[in-house]
């Protein structure tokens, strides 16, 4: 494929899918659209194949031709492409998307967790670069993750690495929605943060926010006893994985330095053995709501053959 310097990047939400036109030597984003990602898995497979095909025809020649594209979408995502579990997109489940993608579009594409697409570029281009053992953990309505292990993406067995939001922390805690009760994701999600806003009286999650930013004395200990449940499953990972660095992205990023600085003070307190642990580095992610899309297309790039 010379001269094939592009690829496309597809991040699949519940509600939207953001795509990017990437160049594939140095990951600069050349272009960008988004659209609904809503109805069932046909109508799924023809808004990402209208996207490919926008951004292919608005692609120049001074770009180079589209070479691959990734896609990256939310759940539990087999080595095959495969979307086996997913809350958000029930539709997509077991569903031949990649296959279908494909054949739309007559590119070969390559589908992974939404997450593990995020760490790639984080690792690569955002907060986590220079770092070999980093841990990207999504920060939204849910809490999705990736990890970079001594340099390498970790995919697990059957590509399913990176789910830590289900892990239980408190056997007593809240139900979640998959009928198992206190996983880390019912407790540190902004989900859970909304509900414990809720229950001070305070209101959900950004009005916890904005509370804090006054100085409300309810909404800065609100925060502060879900920064600490953060903390405690972020503890976890420290002792399985021994991580350098943790990048907090997600949609709850745009707390800012509370959240960080409020997230490492609980983890130093929360990890066994910190006294005896270098210091885990608590950053927050640099590459915004396009991290998903852009790390996809950084995979849809190992896909090729440089022969440029």
């Amino acid at each position: 494929m010379s001269g094939s310097r592009t690829t496309i990047g597809l991040d699949v939400g519940g509600t939207k899918v953001a795509a990017v036109l990437l160049e594939r030597a140095g990951g600069t984003v050349l272009d960008r659209e988004q659209a609904s990602s809503g109805g069932s898995a046909t109508d799924l497979v023809a808004t990402l194949a209208g996207l490919v095909d926008s951004l292919r025809t608005r692609a120049n020649t001074d770009r180079g031709m589209v070479a691959a594209v990734g896609l990256g979408i939310a759940g539990l995502v087999d080595r095959r492409g495969v979307v086996r579990w997913s809350p958000n997109l029930p539709a997509a489940v077991d569903h031949p998307l990649t296959d279908e993608l494909e054949a739309a579009v007559g590119l070969p594409v390559t589908t992974t967790n939404d997450a593990t697409a995020a760490t790639v570029a984080e690792a690569r281009f955002g907060a986590g670069r220079g770092c070999e053992d980093v841990a990207l953990i999504t920060l939204g309505t849910g809490i999705g993750a990736g990890f970079v292990v001594d340099g390498r993406l970790l995919r697990g067995a059957h590509g399913f690495a990176g789910e830590p939001g289900h892990m239980v922390v408190d056997a007593h805690g809240p139900l979640h929605l998959t009928g198992h009760q206190g996983p880390w994701e019912a407790l540190a999600s902004g989900h859970a943060l909304g509900r414990m806003g809720a229950e001070a009286g305070i209101g959900q999650g950004p009005k916890v926010v904005a509370a804090m930013a006054t100085g409300d004395p309810t909404a800065t200990d609100v925060f502060d006893r879900w920064c600490r449940e953060v903390a405690r499953g972020l503890a976890n990972l420290v002792v399985v994985l021994d991580t350098r660095r943790i990048v907090l992205g997600g949609g709850l990023v745009e707390v800012g330095e509370p959240l960080r600085s409020g997230v490492a003070s609980w983890l130093e307190r929360l990890t066994p053995g910190a006294d005896a642990r270098p210091a885990v580095e608590v950053v927050l992610a640099e590459l915004g709501a396009e991290a998903g899309a852009l790390g996809a297309g950084l995979l849809a790039s190992e896909l090729l053959v440089d022969d440029d």
